[in-house]
C-alpha cells in the first residue's frame, strides 16, 4: 500500500494535474504486499498488513454459488447463506447481534452464481472473537439448525424475492436468465431461486449442502488491517485448523451458450417508462475480453462524456437513463446495455438508435481520448478501493476474490495488465466478435392505467337468457348429371368460399372384398399426381388458386374434398376434375405412402387409445364382416406390405363411378350455373357397375369378456366397454344423441363427473355411439390411472346398469343437454365446411333433406320418455364386452376378482394369446 501511495505522490500514475497534462497508469506500479498460507486441512489464508487504523477486516469466501445447485433445488446457496447468520453450535445466537456488540462495520454476506462470502470489519481487539465465530459456523453449524430456523429463513428469503420482484423492472433478471441460458445450464436459474424450490428445501438438504461445500479446502480466509501476518496465521490455525477439509468439489468448465439468432421478449410492469435492453453472451470473468467489455461499457455509459449519455440524455433528451455493464461470472458472462425511454418518446426509434450506436462502435472502435479516459477511471477506482481493508472492492475482497476464482490472489495484476495493454483495435475486435449475433432484446413497457365504471349488475343470480333464435340450415337443392352423378347444393349467399366434396360409397368397408388397408392407401395416393400434373404441380396450382384439396376415407365413404374461393371456382373445378378423373397413382409415391402407412400402423400399435380401436371391431363384429378390420382403416402391417400399385388402381376403378357417388357443394353458387360447369367437367366421367357389399349378421358370440392388451410400464389403463346397437335410423337418433350426452357425451356427463371430477382417476371419460351406416358400437371409454383400473371398471358397470334401472335420465338432465344442443347449433353451422359435413351425414344415412332444418325443433320436443325408451333399446349392460390396454402385471390380480366371464390376452393385432385365467364359461373360441 505504501508503494502505491508513494507512486501517486511522485506522479508516476495517471492523474491530470493541469491543463493538457496527464500520466500513464502502469499495472506494475500497483502492488498489494500480502502473504499466503495454506493450512494442513486445505484452507487458504491471505494476510495483508495495514497499520493506519486499529481495525481488521475478515473476509471468508466459499467457492460455491447457485451454479452448484441441482434442478429443483434453485435458491439453495442463497438460503444457506442466510442460515449461516443464525448461530452455530457453540455460539447459538444471531451473528449480527454478536458483531454489532463489538463494533463491527461493513458486515454482510452475499451469494452469486459462483461463490458465497461473509465479511466484516472489527476493532483489532475483537479479532479472536470474529475468528471464533467464523470458524464455528464453518466447522460446527449443523447442530444449531432446526426446522424452525429453516422455516424462518425460508420466509425471509421468499420475502427478499418478493421485494426484488416488486421493484420497478424487478422481473428483468428472471427473464434474462431464462432467455440467455438454455434449460439445464448452471446459470439457467436465478440466484434467489424459484418459490416452489425454496418451499421444498428440507433439513436434509441443509445438511448435504453444508457437508458438500463448506469444508476448509473449499474456503479462502482473507485478513487485512492492523495485524501481524504470522500472528494472524497462528490464530487461524488455532480456530480453523481442526475443521475437516470436506469432499472434493466438481469445478464446471467454461460454458458459453452459442446463441446464434437474435431473440425478443416484451413484458409489462408498473413503471413510468419503457426500458429497452440488449443482452449478449460474453466471455467469463477474468478473461482478457471480459476486461475489454469493462472498458467498452465505460465508453458507452460511464460519465457525462460517455457515448450513450451524450446521445440520449444530454443531446436528444429522449432517455432518462443509459446504462451498460459486463455482468461477469465464472463460466460465462453477459454484456448488457439499456435505455429508459422518456414518456412521449418512441421506444422503437430509440431501439434502432441504440443498435446504431453499437454498430458504430463495432465499425469504428473507440477514440484514443475515450480509451485513455476509461483506463484512467478503471485504475482510479481500483486504487480507491485499496484504501479500504474490507467491504466490496477493499483489499481483503480483492485478494479473496482472485484467490477463489483464479487460484492466485495476485491475479488482479493480470487484469490490470489487460486493461493497461488494451488498444483501440482490441476493443473493436472484441465488440465485433461478441456483439454481432445472438442478441436478446428485452422490452419492459409501462402497465397502462385502467379504470372501472360503477356497475348496477345484480350478481346474486345469473341474468335471464334471451329468447333463443332457431338455427338456420340452408335448403338443399338436388340435381343429377347425365352420367348419373348426384349433385346436392347448399347455397349460402355472401360467403366467399366454396366447398366441394365428392363422396363415393366406398370407404374402409370395401377392404372386405380386397385387403385391409387398401382404401386408406388408395385415397392417400389419389391426389399424388394426374396424367398431366405431378403432386408438386397440383400443390402449386392449389396455392395459386387459394384452394386446398385432400383425399381420404372413413368407414363407409371415400372423399375428394376441396375448399376454394368463389372467384377461382372455374379453375378449381378443372383441377378437381383432373384429380377425380385422371389419377395415375405413381409407383414412386405408392412406395413412399405404403411405407408411411406401415409406420402409422406401428405408431397406432404403440398408443393406448389406437391400440384398442384397432382390435375392437374384430371382436364386436367377428372376422367375417365388412367392419371387422381396424377402425383406423390403416390395416395390418402384413396386409399393407403385400399391396401393389395395381391394388389401389383396382380400388379406384371399382368404386369411383358417378352412379356410386354424390357431389356436395356448399357456397354462394347458383344451381343452374353449377350444373352447367359440372357437365363440362365431371359430366365426362363414365358410369359403370359397382359391387354390392353384403352386411352379414355380426358374429358376436361373447359378452362380459375382457380383451386385455399388455403395455408394460403404462401409467394409465385405457378402458373401452361396449356392444353393438341398431343401425342408424332404427332408433330415435335425436333422442339417442341426447341420451349419450347425459351418460357420457358432455363434460358434465355422469361418467366424466364420476371418474374425473369425483374420483380424480381420469383426465376425461365418457361415451359415444360410433358412426357407421350399419350396426354400430355403443362405447364407454376411460383412460384411468393404473392403480384404479379395477375400481374404474366397477364404476363404469354401475353407471351403465343404473342408467337403465335405478337411476334413469332425469328431466333436469334432459333440459340441460337440450338447452346446450339448441344454443350451440347456430355456431355448429358457421362455416361452409361444417354445413358440407352435415350434408355428408344426410347422404351417408339416407336422411331426409329437411332433417337439419327440423333438427332444432325436434331437439326441443324431446321428452324424458323418449330418452328412457332409447336408453332401454341401446344401453344393454348384459351385452358389454371390455377392451383394455394397460400394464398387465400391475392390474391383473384385481381384474381377476371382477367376475368377467373370460379374460383373454390379445396382441396388438387382436390375435389371442393364452388365457390369463381359466374362464368361468367360454363364449368365444380361444
Amino acid at each position: 500500500m505504501k508503494k502505491v501511495l508513494l507512486a501517486l505522490f511522485m506522479g508516476l500514475l495517471c492523474f491530470p494535474i493541469g491543463y493538457g497534462q496527464e500520466f500513464q497508469f502502469k499495472a506494475d506500479d500497483i502492488d498489494i504486499d500480502y502473504k499466503t498460507y495454506t493450512l494442513k486441512n486445505g484452507l487458504t489464508l491471505l494476510v495483508y498488513e495495514d497499520h493506519k487504523a486499529p481495525i481488521a477486516a475478515v473476509n471468508v469466501w466459499y467457492h460455491v454459488g447457485s451454479k452448484n445447485e441441482k434442478p429443483g433445488k434453485s435458491g439453495f446457496a442463497h438460503l444457506f447463506e442466510h442460515l449461516m447468520f443464525n448461530g452455530s453450535e457453540n455460539y447459538n445466537t444471531d451473528y449480527f447481534q454478536a458483531l454489532e456488540s463489538i463494533g463491527g462495520t461493513d458486515l454482510n454476506g452475499t451469494t452469486n452464481t459462483d461463490r458465497t462470502n461473509y465479511f466484516q470489519n472489527v476493532p483489532v481487539s475483537a479479532l479472536d472473537q470474529v475468528l471464533f465465530l467464523e470458524s464455528d459456523r464453518m466447522g460446527h453449524l449443523l447442530g444449531a439448525i432446526d426446522q424452525e430456523r429453516l422455516d424462518e429463513q425460508r420466509g425471509v428469503v421468499q420475502n427478499e424475492k418478493r421485494q426484488g420482484e416488486n421493484q420497478p423492472y424487478g422481473m428483468q433478471w428472471d427473464y434474462l436468465t431464462k432467455a440467455m441460458y438454455p434449460k439445464g445450464h448452471p446459470y439457467s436459474w436465478t440466484v434467489i431461486g424459484e418459490m416452489e424450490d425454496l418451499n421444498a428445501a428440507s433439513l436434509e438438504d441443509v445438511q448435504d449442502w453444508f457437508k458438500s461445500y463448506y469444508g476448509a479446502a473449499n474456503a479462502v480466509v482473507a485478513i487485512a488491517g492492523d495485524v501481524d501476518a504470522e500472528e494472524a496465521h497462528q490464530k487461524v490455525i488455532k480456530y480453523f485448523g481442526d475443521i475437516p477439509s470436506g469432499p472434493t468439489v466438481e469445478r464446471q468448465e467454461v460454458n458459453i451458450p452459442n446463441k446464434i439468432y437474435d431473440s425478443r421478449q416484451e413484458y409489462q410492469d408498473r413503471v413510468p417508462e419503457t426500458r429497452v435492453l440488449f443482452a449478449w453472451n460474453s466471455p467469463p470473468f477474468g478473461f482478457k475480453e471480459d476486461l475489454h467489455f469493462d472498458l467498452i461499457s465505460a465508453i458507452l455509459t460511464s460519465g457525462k462524456n460517455s457515448r450513450l449519455y451524450q446521445k440520449f440524455i444530454y443531446q436528444d433528451q429522449s432517455a432518462s437513463a443509459a446504462v451498460s455493464f459486463q455482468a461477469s461470472s465464472e463460466i460465462a458472462s453477459r454484456f448488457i446495455t439499456y435505455l429508459n425511454v422518456k414518456a412521449g418518446e418512441d421506444p422503437e426509434k430509440l431501439e434502432r438508435e441504440l443498435q446504431a450506436e453499437i454498430d458504430k462502435f463495432i465499425k469504428e472502435g473507440p477514440t484514443e481520448e475515450e480509451l485513455k479516459r476509461v483506463k484512467a477511471n478503471y485504475f482510479a477506482n481500483f486504487i480507491k478501493g485499496m484504501e479500504r481493508i474490507g467491504g466490496f472492492g477493499g483489499v481483503s475482497d480483492i485478494l479473496a476474490s482472485n484467490q477463489t476464482y483464479h487460484g492466485d490472489a495476485s491475479y488482479y495484476k493480470t487484469k490490470l495488465e489487460y486493461v493497461e495493454e488494451a488498444t483501440i483495435a482490441d476493443l473493436q475486435k472484441t465488440a465485433a466478435k461478441w456483439l454481432t449475433k445472438g442478441k436478446h432484446i428485452l422490452v419492459c413497457k409501462p402497465f397502462p392505467e385502467y379504470d372501472i365504471v360503477e356497475s348496477s349488475v345484480d350478481r346474486s343470480k345469473l341474468p335471464e337468457l334471451g329468447a333463443p333464435k332457431s338455427s338456420k340450415f340452408p335448403e338443399l337443392q338436388r340435381t343429377q348429371l347425365s352420367n348419373g352423378l348426384n349433385v346436392v347444393l347448399a347455397q349460402r349467399e355472401g360467403v366467399p368460399t366454396v366447398v366441394i366434396n365428392l363422396v363415393a360409397d366406398a370407404g374402409y368397408k370395401t377392404d372386405y372384398l380386397s385387403s385391409p388397408g387398401t382404401a386408406n392407401l388408395a385415397m392417400n395416393l389419389m391426389d399424388e399426381g394426374t396424367k398431366d400434373k405431378t403432386s408438386l404441380e397440383i400443390n402449386e396450382q392449389l396455392q395459386l388458386l387459394g384452394a386446398s384439396l385432400s383425399t381420404f376415407s372413413s368407414q363407409d365413404q371415400s372423399n375428394v374434398y376441396m375448399s376454394t374461393l368463389k372467384p377461382s371456382l372455374d379453375a378449381s373445378l378443372d383441377l378437381f376434375m383432373d384429380v377425380v378423373l385422371n389419377p395415375v397413382f405413381p409407383e414412386k409415391e405408392f412406395e413412399r405412402l405404403q411405407k408411411e402407412q406401415i409406420n402409422n400402423i406401428k405408431q397406432e400399435k404403440s398408443q393406448p387409445i389406437t391400440m384398442a380401436l384397432r382390435v375392437m371391431n374384430k371382436y364386436l363384429y367377428g372376422e367375417d364382416h365388412p367392419y371387422s378390420s381396424p377402425y383406423t382403416g390403416t390395416g395390418y402391417e402384413d396386409t399393407v406390405s403385400k399391396l401393389t400399385r395395381e391394388d389401389v388402381v383396382e380400388f379406384y376403378n371399382t368404386w369411383f363411378k358417378p352412379n356410386n357417388s354424390t357431389l356436395i357443394v356448399t357456397g354462394d353458387v347458383d344451381m343452374n350455373e353449377l350444373k352447367s360447369k359440372l357437365e363440362k367437367t365431371l359430366g365426362k366421367w363414365k358410369k359403370g357397375d359397382v359391387p354390392t357389399i353384403a352386411f352379414n349378421e355380426p358374429k358376436t358370440n361373447s359378452k362380459n369378456t375382457l380383451y386385455l392388451m399388455n403395455r408394460p410400464e403404462s401409467q394409465q389403463s385405457v378402458i373401452l366397454a361396449g356392444h353393438l346397437t341398431e343401425k342408424y335410423g332404427d332408433v330415435n337418433e335425436i333422442a339417442l344423441e341426447q341420451m349419450v350426452n347425459i351418460l357420457g357425451g358432455d363434460f358434465t356427463s355422469r361418467i366424466n363427473m364420476n371418474l374425473r371430477e369425483d374420483k380424480h382417476w381420469s383426465y376425461g371419460a365418457g361415451g359415444f355411439v360410433m358412426g357407421s351406416k350399419e350396426e354400430r358400437p355403443f362405447i364407454v371409454y376411460a383412460p384411468v390411472q393404473t392403480d384404479k383400473t379395477a375400481e374404474s371398471v366397477t364404476e363404469i358397470r354401475k353407471e351403465i346398469s343404473e342408467f337403465t334401472s335405478t337411476r334413469p335420465a332425469t328431466s333436469k338432465e334432459l333440459e340441460k343437454v337440450k338447452t346446450n344442443q339448441v344454443l350451440k347449433l347456430p355456431g355448429q353451422w358457421e362455416t361452409n365446411s361444417s354445413v358440407n359435413s352435415s350434408v355428408r351425414n344426410l347422404i351417408r344415412y339416407d336422411l331426409p333433406d329437411d332433417y337439419y332444418q327440423k333438427y332444432d325443433q325436434n331437439v326441443r320436443n324431446l321428452s324424458v320418455d323418449d330418452i328412457g325408451k332409447v336408453s332401454n333399446e341401446v344401453v344393454q349392460p348384459e351385452k358389454v364386452n371390455w377392451f383394455m390396454v394397460g400394464d398387465r402385471a400391475e392390474i391383473i390380480d384385481k381384474l381377476d376378482e371382477l367376475d368377467f366371464d373370460n379374460i383373454i390376452e390379445i396382441d396388438a393385432d387382436g390375435n389371442p394369446k393364452k388365457p390369463v385365467v381359466e374362464p368361468v364359461k367360454t363364449d368365444i373360441k380361444n
